[in-house]
Order: structure tokens, then sequence, then C-alpha cells
């Protein structure tokens, strides 16, 4: 085993062994490989650096109570960067090549998989590049598929915490017709200096309104919107421009498994009052609670700022328990690497 001290993990980026490459010339992709480095070597006038042809993901994977090791839901994230791969002219990664690099990858980087008991999970990074040389504004004709795995660590030490949003009238994440739906790094580079603004202003996240009115929710700077409603329904917003989270798609399914209605519509501004609880999803908290979020000199305050709602922990819970394996895993997300 390797000598790590799982209580320091953090949220961030750490070394392993290996990760695992593959490269794709004249219309095929090669049988990959594993690189016992964490740099990679592409030409100057590479299109990724000038054309921005980039996709990535993120996925988890568990040490489970009985000693599996399994990803969650891989074959949702190979979709969509499938999906990301065709909106951004790249050629798609197949599926069966995608849970191929994580059972490669993850065995070969078996002893960063933290134990169970620890709270701490291997986060999976699979990147979709374009590396060849491509100086007109066209499509590269090279690319690499790279997927690199970290040890990480819980996100919150000693319980989900709530924390404060900001609403930024005079900054768009993605536009209606734009690139909001897909995992591409430019989307995250537009949201930059509005969260180190936020960040400096003492909230750890912004609320993104649609751009072209300004008048509905769609989603926060790095997570999907939830919502509790007084009529007890699980609510989440439905827009061109809002990544589909595989961690959303979750607490859907686990909402209608409790016997809760399901709504995926739009969400007026004015609608963000009369939520009872609210909260950002996604792959590395599950879901982050928000009990106030502020607009100017509005102020709307939703829940506690000691505790999370009792609706979104429970689903976290009941998500986190499939996924360490203390529950029973009914709709077989969890996919076991051998």
């Amino acid at each position: 085993m390797v000598d790590i001290d799982w209580s320091t993990l953090g949220f961030a980026y750490s070394p392993t062994r290996s990760h695992i490459r593959y490269h794709w010339k004249d219309g095929a992709w090669d049988g990959g490989r594993l690189v016992n480095e964490d740099t990679i070597t592409m030409s100057v006038a590479a299109g990724c650096l000038h054309y921005g042809q980039e996709a990535f993901e993120g996925l988890k994977v568990f040490r489970q109570k009985d000693g599996r090791v399994v990803a969650f839901r891989p074959d949702r994230n190979a979709e969509r960067m499938q999906r990301t791969a065709v909106r951004t002219v790249m050629p798609p990664v197949p599926t069966e090549m995608f849970l191929e690099a994580i059972d490669r990858v993850v065995r070969d980087n078996i002893d960063y998989v933290p134990p169970y008991g620890t709270g701490c999970t291997m986060y999976v990074r699979p990147l979709l590049i374009g590396t060849g040389p491509q100086i007109g504004v066209a499509p590269a004709h090279e690319y690499d598929f790279l997927m690199m795995v970290m040890p990480m660590g819980d996100y919150y030490k000693g319980g989900i915490k709530p924390v404060r949003a900001i609403i930024f009238d005079d900054c768009d994440r993605a536009a209606p017709f734009g690139t909001g739906d897909i995992k591409i790094g430019g989307n995250y580079a537009a949201s930059l200096l509005a969260h180190e603004k936020a960040h400096g202003m003492g909230f750890p996240v912004e609320l993104y309104l649609d751009s072209a009115t300004h008048t509905k929710v769609d989603e926060f700077a790095t997570s999907n919107f939830v919502a509790i409603a007084k009529s007890g329904a699980y609510v989440t917003v439905k827009s061109r421009s809002v990544l589909p989270s595989v961690t959303n798609l979750s607490l859907q399914e686990l909402s209608r498994d409790l016997g809760h209605a399901v709504e995926v519509r739009t969400v007026p501004y004015e609608e963000l009052r009369e939520f009872t609880e609210v909260g950002a999803c996604g792959t590395a908290v599950v879901v982050t609670p928000v009990y106030e979020i502020v607009r100017g000199d509005e102020v709307i305050r939703i829940g506690s700022p000691d505790a999370c709602g009792p609706r979104l922990q429970e689903l976290h819970d009941r998500l986190q328990d499939i996924q360490f394996g203390r529950a029973p895993d009914p709709h077989g997300w969890c996919r076991e690497i051998k």
C-alpha cells in the first residue's frame, strides 16, 4: 500500500502511479497504454491550445464496505463525453473503450483507492484533447484521450455545511444556444472571474440566471441547481445551457424511489423564495445546501445556516450508502472493477 495519510487529503490533484492514454489518427483509436508520468508533450500548434478542442469528465471510484472497488455510473459519463465530442467536432470515445480505460487505470493504481471508512474516494478525470497541429480554424487531425486518477478526501469533513450564494447580473456562464450543456473547459474559463470575485466577497458559489433575460434560474457555477418545493416535489432546471449532471439524475431517481414527485422545468427567479430547501449538486460533494442567495441588495433566506435540510440530507445519505456499499444498489449504478 502507498503511504498516505487519508485524514489529511483534500480535493486537489496528487500524482499517482500512472494515467492511461489513447491516440486517434487516420480515423481510429489505438489500443492505449499506461504512462508512468504526469506530463504530456504536444505540438505548439495543437488544436486544444488554439481553438479549444477539449472535453473532460469527472467521476468517482469507491472502495465499498465489503472490499469491492466500484465506479459510479461511468457509462453515463461516457455518453456525456460522446455528446461533447460531437458538439466540438472531435472523435467520440466509444463506451467500451471508456470503461476499459477505467478498469486498466484503476487496477494499475489500486493502492491509491482509499480504504473504506476514511470517507475518501478515488477521483477519475477523463480528458479528450485535439493534439494535432492546426493553425487554420478547423478541427485537428489527431487526438489524445487520457484518463487520470487520484485519491480525494472527504469534501466536507464533519458533515455537510450550508453555504451562501451570490448572483452577478453582469456575468453569464453560457449562452442559450451555446455550449453550456456540454463539459468543456471554456465554460469554466468563462466563470473564473466571477468565481474569484465571489470568493473575495465571502461567497463559496455563484448562481447563474439565464443569459437571455436574467429572469430564470440556470445553474450554479460548477453544479446543477436543485430544490425542494413546499409540495414536497424535487425541482431542478430544464434549460439548454445547463450541463446534465449524473448526480442530479441519480438524486431524481432516488426521489422517485421515495415516492416524491420530480419536476424538471423552468424555475423563475421569483420562485426562489418559495422553496423549503435549495442545493448545488455534483460529483465532488453530492449536494451542498444553500441557505442564502444574494442579488444586489436583495437577500433570499432558505433554511438554516447550521444544518442541511432534511430532504437533501436524506438524498445525500442514500446516494452515499449506495456508492459505499452500505445499502442495496437497485438500479445497478455501481460497476465493479475486478
